[in-house]
């Protein structure tokens, strides 16, 4: 009943500021009820069905048929089921790093010729082109995308401020992070725990400096930072390329993390998440997206904001974007398309962005208060606006996301057991070749 009631509240807020005023579409837009399908956490969800409600009020007769997934896996479950028992939803919610299976087997419907339409209210020039690239297949703009996230560093300034600890500034290198993190892990008598020291033997650590996820999409902006790529052809991939030098030495660092103690075990992350471990004050700094932005802002024992995320050599960070697709069997897919009119309008996307959730894709309203949000942490917001420039995307290809889930595992394993730098690399080489070569690329 409080959510439901928070999101009336909502609503009328937004109307009462104008945000659901008419976005340009056609004033009689179809009264078909269009289906979208979406995953998250609560909060996500709260805003998607407040963009429905709001549309719905700015266009009576309009019904959203909201369908919600519980998690990313769940979506790509049910949009692969529905699809194949020709019972798919008008439109979807997509990472664009698992969008490409769908675009192979010609389940979308293209949005070329919808965009470049005379007298819409979309064009591909309101969007951050990085975001806009990434959903391309085969020359056709399949998808458009409500979001463009990076990495950043959440860190805890009281933490900083506490312990004197110099805050993140822009440009800081790999290992100004660890020395950091090796700062700020702190028994609970507020110490420094370092491993290896003798004093550390037995003392639990209160706090870690530091919290990262061993994954594959986590070591690709570091790689890219070193001179090094992830893949041998980011157009057309055949195999991973960690075997470089550049790879070498950023892969060598990042599984150094757990031996000289800056990170929780994976004992302690199997018992409290990294995300809730920042949250309840025991992690200094987290790297993440901006997805975790709504979540933290419910933190009160404790002040926090964004840093950059370090380089090596040069400044990299990878795209993180979410768009709505059309699946091509829709039989409403004009009205399909008025709702997106409506969802990345400067008053759609503005609903959206003041959640905290997303980076908006439209620039318009990623550079005005409703998303830089004057007062309201992270203070340094314009940090992911600073970003963009040296985003890149990972390959788009059908089998990426069993690219991710293969080197995930063995990430994982060398990242909590030690394994030798030589046989995680060929580990990693032998696992995905064979996903590569049953993959379709973006040509």
């Amino acid at each position: 009943m409080k959510r439901t009631l928070a999101l009336l509240s909502l609503v009328t807020v937004l109307a009462a500021t104008g945000v659901t005023a008419g976005c340009g579409a056609d004033a009689e837009p179809s009264a078909e009820a269009v289906s979208l399908l979406v995953a998250g956490t609560p909060d996500e969800l709260a805003a998607y069905r407040a963009l429905a409600a709001a549309y719905e009020q700015a266009y009576p007769g309009t019904s959203v048929d909201l369908i919600e997934a519980s998690s990313a896996k769940d979506l790509m479950t049910r949009v692969s089921t529905s699809i194949a028992g020709n019972a798919a939803p008008d439109l979807f919610l997509i990472n664009y790093r698992n969008f490409g299976q769908f675009a192979t087997k010609g389940a979308l419907a293209p949005m070329t010729a919808r965009l470049a339409a005379a007298g819409g209210s979309l064009h591909e020039q309101d969007f951050y082109p990085q975001a806009m690239g990434a959903f391309r297949w085969r020359g056709e703009q399949m998808c458009l995308p409500q979001n463009i996230s990076s990495l950043a560093v959440y860190y805890n300034r009281s933490l900083f401020t506490k312990y004197q600890v110099a805050e993140p500034v822009a440009g800081w290198h790999w290992n100004d992070m660890v020395a950091t993190a090796q700062a700020l892990t702190r028994d609970a008598g507020g110490q420094t725990v370092k491993a290896g020291e003798p004093e550390a033997a037995g003392v639990p650590v209160a706090v870690h400096g530091l919290g990262v996820t061993p994954e594959l999409i986590r070591l690709a902006p570091l790689i890219w930072s070193n001179g090094g790529d992830i893949v041998d052809d980011p157009a057309a991939p055949t195999r991973l390329t960690l075997d470089t030098p550049a790879a070498r030495q950023v892969i060598q660092d990042f599984l150094e993390l757990p031996k000289i103690g800056v990170v929780p075990s994976d004992v302690e992350v199997e018992t409290q998440d990294l995300e809730a471990r920042f949250a309840a004050g025991k992690l200094a700094m987290f790297v993440s997206s901006r997805r975790v932005t709504t979540a933290f802002r419910a933190i009160t024992g404790f002040e926090w904001d964004v840093a950059p995320l370090p380089q090596y050599r040069s400044p990299a960070n990878i795209l993180h974007s979410d768009a709505y697709c059309m699946t091509k069997a829709s039989t409403r897919q004009n009205a399909a398309w008025h709702f997106l009119e409506y969802a990345l309008s400067d008053p759609g996307a503005t609903l959206m962005a003041k959640t905290g959730r997303t980076v908006p894709s439209r620039t318009s309203v990623a550079t005005s208060s409703a998303f830089l949000s004057p007062g309201t942490s992270p203070a340094r917001s314009q940090i992911f606006l600073d970003t963009i420039p040296a985003l890149r995307p990972v390959p788009t290809i059908s089998t990426w996301p069993e690219i991710e889930d293969a080197t995930g595992k063995i990430l994982e394993n060398a990242f909590y057991h030690g394994d030798p730098l030589d046989k995680v690399i060929a580990d990693l080489d032998a696992a995905t070749r064979p996903i590569f070569q049953r993959g379709t690329a973006a040509r």
